[in-house]
């Protein structure tokens, strides 16, 4: 399997699978000096996670992290105060599986002979053969996605030092659109709702709030604090923050469960997604991804393009559409229409319009990025469907019994935040490398 790895300056490989021992994300070209903590990754992970509301699959993964290489484990020399710090060499951060019993595997066992239709059961078993990792589906499980997270959190920090800002933000769910919405005042409402998912995950509040994990603590004392969390999940789960939907409107300003910042917005789509999952079916959507200060010329041209490498989304699970700027619509437009004419204000270039999504010729032209992805119902529905039996090609029958989304789109939106950040980051050290040697 050759596909795992992502970057040229900023380099990423992922592996495991979804009822392997775990999931792994190693990252390369980052900067040494960089403070992380698990509590910080995890942050993040907890918004993609299954299990946190009605519209993720009931898997209980807590997806709790474990920083194994990458960082100094003391202080260089004494009182220099670096321990903790990356030291440039390759970051590997594991996201054990928790929530894998047997009953789960059973189901799996149970239903392999018959392809999923829609997933990838049927095309990976004809390339790996016999040995298939067909259990949850493996690496082609949206699980695998957390691998991405972990790993774009590391290239989103990094950014944000370099005054670039990515967010991302569910557009469209159930056939229910958000408006457009002003970039810094989206940004601001899904900073909230992060702090709101922080603020009311029982696992962030056990393991590092309790300090149950801290910074200081040994690889194996983790780990034994992550065994002892496995037999607690249920229990820490019910010990969850609970507000009512007024309360946390009132007090984070978001919605409890869609990160869409238009509050009776999401509820519409809510309500949408649980119509149609309500019958036994799922629902797709639309995820935006956006950029700020990203400099003007930031990309390559041909093979290279920003725009191309961010298509490169195409590989996040169950989206099957990318588009930058006005994507599609442009079919409908007139040349004038599309073009973003230009003005210069008080000394700076001004852009009429964002049709081009902030990308020209594959380079940035320092406007917003905004980059929407096309995320496909969920494949695993409760519908019956015919498919074939893949060892005798018989014709079967085939109803879900294993855990579910009843769409996909309210966790894909962080994946889509941070593989953009691995993109943005990987053109960005080039960048600066390319501005560098035109200045001497």
């Amino acid at each position: 399997m050759i596909g795992c790895h992502l970057g040229r300056n900023f380099q990423v490989t992922v592996a495991g699978g979804s009822y392997q021992d775990g999931l792994t994300a190693v990252i390369q070209g980052h900067p040494p000096g960089m403070t992380i903590t698990e509590q910080e990754i995890y942050g993040d992970l907890l918004l993609r996670k299954p299990g946190a509301d009605e519209l993720s699959s009931p898997r209980k993964e807590p997806d709790l992290p474990i920083i194994y290489t990458g960082l100094n484990a003391a202080d260089i020399i004494e009182g220099a105060g670096n321990k903790g710090h990356t030291n440039g060499t390759p970051l590997t951060i594991l996201i054990p599986n928790m929530d894998r019993h047997f009953i789960h595997i059973k189901q799996y066992q149970d239903t392999n002979r018959t392809p999923r239709p829609g997933h990838a059961s049927y095309a990976s078993f004809m390339k790996y053969g016999h040995d298939d990792d067909a259990i949850g589906a493996g690496i082609f499980s949206g699980r695998y996605t957390s691998t991405i997270v972990a790993a774009g959190y590391i290239a989103k920090k990094v950014l944000k030092k370099c005054g670039i800002e990515v967010f991302s933000y569910v557009k469209e769910a159930a056939g229910v659109k958000c408006p457009d919405i002003d970039p810094v005042q989206a940004l601001t409402y899904t900073v909230n709702y992060k702090k709101m998912r922080c603020d009311l995950d029982p696992f962030y509040q056990e393991v590092y709030i309790r300090n149950r994990i801290t910074p200081d603590m040994l690889f194996l004392e983790k780990a034994k604090i992550l065994a002892e969390i496995e037999q607690e999940i249920d229990t820490i789960r019910e010990q969850a923050p609970r507000l009512s939907h007024a309360e946390i409107v009132d007090k984070y300003g978001v919605h409890n469960i869609l990160n869409c910042p238009d509050i009776n917005v999401a509820q519409a789509m809510v309500d949408a997604c649980n119509k149609v999952a309500a019958t036994g079916d799922s629902s797709g959507g639309v995820v935006e991804v956006v950029v700020l200060g990203a400099p003007a010329g930031l990309g390559e041209p041909v093979f290279n393009k920003l725009d191309a490498e961010l298509g490169r989304m195409l590989g996040i699970g169950a989206v099957k559409g990318v588009e930058v700027g006005a994507g599609i619509a442009v079919k409908d437009m007139t040349g004038y229409e599309c073009n973003d004419q230009i003005h210069s204000e008080n000394g700076k270039v001004v852009f009429d319009s964002n049709s081009a999504g902030g990308i020209t010729g594959g380079l940035a032209t320092g406007q917003p990025i905004v980059v929407r992805l096309a995320v496909k119902p969920t494949p695993t529905i409760d519908k019956p469907q015919h498919t074939i039996d893949k060892y005798t090609l018989e014709n079967k029958d085939l109803a879900a019994i294993t855990r579910r989304d009843p769409t996909i789109v309210a966790r894909i939106w962080p994946v889509a935040e941070n593989y953009t950040a691995m993109v943005i980051l990987d053109n960005l050290i080039a960048h600066y490398g390319y501005e560098m040697l035109k200045a001497k």
